[in-house]
């Protein structure tokens, strides 16, 4: 049975057609999450994982691109949602992104408090900016600053340049530190207004003290 009609029939919902594209991919499926997680035990949870969201998705494959391709897509962000759950985020947004060149520095606004030195640098403030992320971004910021792979892993794993992965990692490292400030920033008029609502509720009693005198 060839791939073609491994896949026409799996959509079908036929267990043969599943059973061949098992057959055919699951070897490199399964060397691609060793790669990602270096645990054998892990990395077949991993593969299993991938070909039961194969299966589940397999109807959404149009042939626009090589079956395994788009597998190898589906499985590193399989894998990519597991390092996130199973880690805490924590990382130094100031450490240089290493593009090659003197621009590739951490972008500090003069005058600005620093999220880190606030304290916001958080966990659950963390995840929401890498939320916000470009895909492309977020899969490099996670490999890279969260999990601990080198540029020449990450341009493995994904499928492209090793300077396509710095420049992506220093474009997710500028994108978060401008996130983190909008989100101190976000807190620091959220705080004045509360202050300037508990200062207005101070002052109603006096004025009406002032009026009751005068009176």
């Amino acid at each position: 049975m060839t791939e073609t009609e491994a896949i026409r029939l799996a959509q079908e919902g036929n267990a043969g057609g599943f059973e061949r594209l098992y057959q055919l991919h699951s070897g490199r499926v399964f060397c691609l999450c060793l790669r990602m997680t270096n645990d054998p035990a892990e990395a077949e949870d991993l593969t299993q994982e991938a070909f039961l969201q194969l299966f589940r998705k397999i109807h959404t494959f149009r042939g626009e691109s090589k079956l395994y391709t788009w597998l190898h897509r589906l499985t590193v962000n399989i894998a990519l949602m597991k390092f996130r759950q199973k880690r805490p985020i924590e990382i130094s947004l100031d450490e240089p992104a290493q593009t090659g060149s003197n621009e590739a520095k951490p972008l500090i606004e003069p005058g600005a408090p620093d999220p880190q030195l606030s304290g916001l640098l958080d966990r659950v403030n963390l995840k929401k900016a890498v939320d916000q992320l470009p895909h492309g971004y977020r899969e490099v910021f996670i490999l890279h600053d969260v999990e601990g792979y080198g540029h020449g892993e990450i341009a493995e794993i994904l499928g492209f340049s090793i300077g396509n992965s710095k420049s992506q990692l220093f474009k997710a490292r500028v994108r978060l530190r401008s996130l983190l400030f909008e989100t101190l920033r976000s807190h620091a008029r959220e705080k004045r207004l509360e202050q300037e609502a508990a200062e207005s509720v101070l002052e109603e009693p006096h004025a009406d003290a002032l009026v009751g005198n005068r009176n």
